[in-house]
């Protein structure tokens, strides 16, 4: 356990987490805010087109924020961790 704590801590490490909690958030958002957890339709043609016209969804919210100046959210943090005292 501790030596995989220590490699989390390599550059390395967090270049390669970076990218995947990318994905992670985009992944997240196509299922809480456009459903993608299922498909509406039958057959492989329309649901390609379901996940394209999801995907262009989303870069258009994405750009409408951008736009806006609507900062991306942040990490939840848990009950348990807002009641520990602030580090100084």
């Amino acid at each position: 356990m501790q030596n995989l704590r220590q490699h989390q801590q390599t550059e390395e490490w967090q270049q390669r987490y970076r990218r995947r909690a990318g994905i992670e958030g985009t992944l997240s958002q196509a299922v809480r805010a456009f459903e993608l957890r299922q498909t509406r339709y039958c057959g492989l043609a329309k649901t390609r087109l379901q996940h394209i016209v999801t995907a262009v969804a989303i870069n258009l919210v994405r750009l409408d924020a951008w736009w806006r100046g609507i900062p991306h959210a942040r990490t939840r943090t848990s009950h348990f961790a807002a009641l520990a005292p602030a580090v100084v």
